[in-house]
């Protein structure tokens, strides 16, 4: 470094405080430590004394690279915030090149050099420090240089160097190929870009940087050739999209849409419509459909809009251009005519065997007879019975039908012909169109021809083979088909004679592919030809084919029918018929069995066999019906016997019935030992109920028990029924608690807190009133009778003490009472008394009480008189 000559060299290097420092230096000329500390002892020094300071030690050790590194560090502070011009720069980069012929394997040295030199603008030699950088260093070490030397390039337009050194860059990484691409979409050159995205596309070992996926490049690639066709010409765009189609199934539409926007930018304006046409009859998803049509749409509109604008503003139009403004609006109203059916269509693409779109399909070409015709033909020859969705044979159905509507009866009759022949998947789709054919003949008037239609689906094959054999054709199933049968047996009575009719009912009785329906129309067929045994017979046919609930409809009538037919005339036979029915019947349909079995024996049986049907029936039918039944039994009894012959029944009931229904019949037995007199049954039912009524629940059970007390009771009969009804609430109490205390105590024995405590509480009471219940049944079961009247003494200490009793009354009330009871008796005494001298008149029981046996025997007392 120079150093100016008024400089005292005296001054600058021999001073007192660096004499220590010099003379370590001179002691180890060749350390590098102690000429780092002379420098940091300079460090506030001008700025040539420290270089000088560098320079004598970079003299003697040349190879330091901490000397080197440092020394250029200094100089580029020395010069930072100076002008690019300024000579210093230059000096600066002199040291570099010095620094470089000793370490120019030392890739932090090329670094800031050409950091160094970017920064100073001088393209051409800053492309040439980084080249030697690339030169001097290792490969291994190239990945520094790299992204200074790409940063370079994207600060300074200089395009053509730029790409020349992508592609070297991309020797070494080619996992950078986007970036690459970005960079060129920058700069314009599309061309190149779009060639470099196709090789990306084309690797199948390319691992993108950004997350992308191969089908996302490969729409990049897309969108960069279809939207600037003027300046991609190396690569065939028709032939990469098509390509695209092929590889890329979920993205047809946009593909499409890709492909005929590069011919609209291209101004190819018919090539692109030829595209829009070609997408839309192969594009395979309402998706893509919607994709392409919108744009097709738009794309006309366009084209539309154009040649308006153009003819508008052109004062004497053309005639041509008047018939180029006609055609492209009926270009534009025939697409969009055609838009559901070209949904169809793609829809049908979809799954050509799809029965339902197929009849869209027809109407939409209403009004157009040959294309419906070609239609129908296309879907019944496409359309495959194994594959069909839906039914196939309405296709085929609809086809006949539409000849027949156009008059086209042979033709019609042509297209069943051949509908029979199909191998249909199930046997019914051929049942379906053997019945559609013979409505058509009825429809027509032909019904012997509808009849011989039939005889033809009836005929039974020579080979007989299992409906239900999946192996065989439809065709031979077809013979056991109900819904043939069913309608050749309406057609047979609405225009056969009566035996062809009865010989199809048979024969349907004979296959054993009758239902009770059948049955029963077979037997009302015959009843109106008056063939009354025969009818009875079909039916006792039916009964042996079904079994319950099934055959319980053919019961009901068959036992209707017989009694209307013969009522009384035939009863042992009635009785074996009802006997026969009732074996077996569920307790769910037994109830009007058992009622009508029991008006049997009312009108023409004996009374005692038509109260045992009633008996039977009490246990016969399900739980809900059997408190209906009881009380229909009792009526019957009350009518026949006599209403004391019920108490029997009631009791059964009370036994039999759930809790509810129990508690309710014995309310309703205690209503009529009430009406009867019999005040102390009455007492005791309402007692005996009392066990299963808990106070809290039941309220109204104990109401009626009060008001009857109130009404036909006494003082100590009132509180026999509270003391009663105390007890009954203690009961419930005291199981409620002794089940909560059970729990709470398991629930500390295991350590676990109890789950849901009141269900449990509730369930356990419910238990414990059962077993209450089968406890007092267990004492005999019957209804124990007591009497009303006080058993003790009606002096005041002879009465039983409650000491929960609240003393209301005060003495004069109690006095009172007194009187009045010894009042009372001897009015009884003396009434005692003077029936025995006068005789008392006696009131007549009513007629209702002894039921219809006491007119009975009074009616044969006058006839013997």
């Amino acid at each position: 470094m120079p150093i100016a000559s008024e400089v005292n060299l005296a001054e600058v290097f021999f001073n007192e405080e660096d004499l220590p420092y010099e003379e370590e230096i001179l002691r180890n000329a060749y350390s590098v430590k102690h000429w780092m500390r002379y420098v940091e002892h300079k460090r506030n020094a001008p700025r040539f004394v420290i270089n000088t300071v560098f320079e004598r030690a970079l003299k003697e050790l040349p190879g330091s690279y901490k000397l080197w590194y440092n020394y250029l560090k200094t100089l580029r502070k020395q010069v930072k915030g100076k002008c690019i011009t300024d000579a210093e720069y230059e000096e600066v980069n002199n040291a570099f090149e010095r620094a470089l012929v000793f370490m120019h394997k030392m890739p932090r040295i090329w670094m800031d050099y050409c950091s160094f030199m970017t920064f100073q603008c001088k393209i051409t030699r800053t492309r040439q420090v980084f080249d030697r950088a690339l030169r001097a260093l290792p490969i291994t070490q190239h990945h520094r240089i790299w992204p200074l030397y790409l940063e370079f390039l994207k600060r300074f337009d200089i395009p053509e160097t730029a790409v020349r050194v992508w592609r070297r860059y991309l020797k070494l990484c080619p996992e950078d190929a986007e970036e690459y691409v970005e960079f060129l979409q920058s700069i314009g050159h599309l061309d190149e870009a779009a060639q470099q995205l196709a090789s990306i596309v084309d690797n199948e070992n390319f691992v993108s940087k950004h997350g992308k996926s191969n089908h996302q490049l490969w729409n990049e690639l897309c969108e960069l050739i279809s939207k600037n066709p003027d300046k991609v010409h190396s690569l065939n765009v028709d032939g990469i999209i098509r390509g695209g189609l092929r590889r890329y199934t979920d993205q047809l539409g946009h593909l499409w849409n890709s492909l005929a926007g590069y011919y609209v930018r291209s101004g190819l304006f018919d090539r692109a419509r030829d595209i829009y046409e070609e997408a839309i009859q192969t594009v395979t998803t309402v998706r893509d459909f919607s994709q392409v049509f919108d744009a097709y749409a738009q794309f006309e509109e366009l084209s539309l809009s154009k040649v308006m604008e153009t003819l508008e503003r052109n004062p004497n139009p053309t005639e041509d251009n008047e018939i180029d403004v006609e055609l492209r609006m009926a270009r534009f109203e025939y697409l969009m005519e055609r838009r559901l059916l070209l949904l169809n269509s793609v829809l049908l693409r979809q799954n050509p065997h799809n029965v339902a779109e197929w009849h869209k399909r027809v109407e939409l070409y209403e009004g157009k007879p040959h294309e419906i015709i070609n239609t129908y033909t296309e879907a019944v020859h496409t359309v495959q019975p194994k594959l069909a969705v839906g039914k196939l044979y309405t296709l085929w159905v609809a086809f006949a039908k539409f000849y027949e509507t156009n008059k086209q009866l042979g033709d019609a009759r042509i297209v069943f012909e051949k509908a029979v022949l199909v191998d249909y998947l199930k046997v019914d789709e051929l049942a379906s169109v053997w019945c559609e054919w013979a409505e058509m003949e009825i429809r027509q008037e032909q019904y012997d021809a509808a009849l011989r239609i039939m005889r033809r689906a009836t005929a039974i094959p020579t080979r007989k083979v299992a409906y239900h054999d999946d192996t065989e054709t439809v065709q031979m199933r077809v013979y056991k088909s109900l819904k043939l049968w069913s309608m050749y047996a309406d057609l047979e009575e609405s225009f056969g004679t009566f035996d062809s009719c009865k010989q199809v009912y048979d024969r349907i009785v004979d296959l054993k592919i009758c239902t009770p329906q059948i049955i029963i129309n077979y037997g009302m067929f015959l009843e109106e030809h008056n063939y009354f045994e025969e009818a009875f017979k079909a039916y006792e046919k039916g009964i042996a084919l079904f079994k319950w609930p099934n055959v319980y409809d053919i019961w009901n009538t068959y036992l209707s029918k017989f009694l209307t037919r013969y009522g009384g005339q035939k009863l042992e036979r009635a009785r074996d018929l009802f006997e026969q029915c009732l074996d077996g019947c569920p307790p769910e349909l037994a109830k009007n069995l058992y009622l009508l079995y029991a008006k049997l024996e009312e009108q023409h049986g004996l009374a005692r066999h038509a109260m045992a049907v009633y008996e039977r029936a009490t246990t016969a039918v399900k739980e809900e019906e059997m408190y209906a039944m009881f009380n229909l039994y009792i009526k019957k009894a009350a009518e026949i016997y006599g209403i004391p012959r019920t108490r029997q029944i009631y009791e059964k009931a009370i036994e039999v019935l759930p809790e509810g229904d129990s508690r309710k019949m014995c309310v309703l037995f205690a209503e009529m030992e009430t009406k009867l007199g019999e005040i102390d049954r009455a007492r005791a039912i309402y007692a005996h109920c009392s066990q299963m009524c808990d106070p809290r629940v039941t309220a109204d059970f104990w109401q009626t028990w009060k008001e009857f007390e109130i009404r036909h009771g006494n003082e100590d009969t009132m509180r026999e029924m509270l003391r009663i009804k105390r007890s009954i609430q203690a009961t419930y109490n005291t199981q409620i608690n002794m089940m909560s205390a059970a729990l709470i105590n398991a629930a500390v024995t295991s350590g676990e807190p109890p789950k849901d405590a009141m269900r449990a509480l509730e369930v356990k009471a419910a238990e414990t009133t059962a077993r209450a219940m089968a406890a007092v049944g267990a004492t005999g079961g019957n209804i124990m009778f007591v009497r009303g009247e006080t058993q003790g003494g009606t002096a005041k200490e002879d009465r039983v003490v409650n000491p929960d009793e609240i003393d209301i009354d005060d003495e004069e009330g109690e006095e009172e009472d007194d009187d009045e009871d010894a009042a009372g008796a001897n009015g009884d005494r003396a009434e005692e008394d003077i029936s025995k001298k006068v005789p008392i008149e006696r009131q007549a029981i009513p007629a209702k009480v002894f039921g219809s046996l006491r007119r009975q025997a009074e009616e044969s007392e006058e006839m013997d008189e």
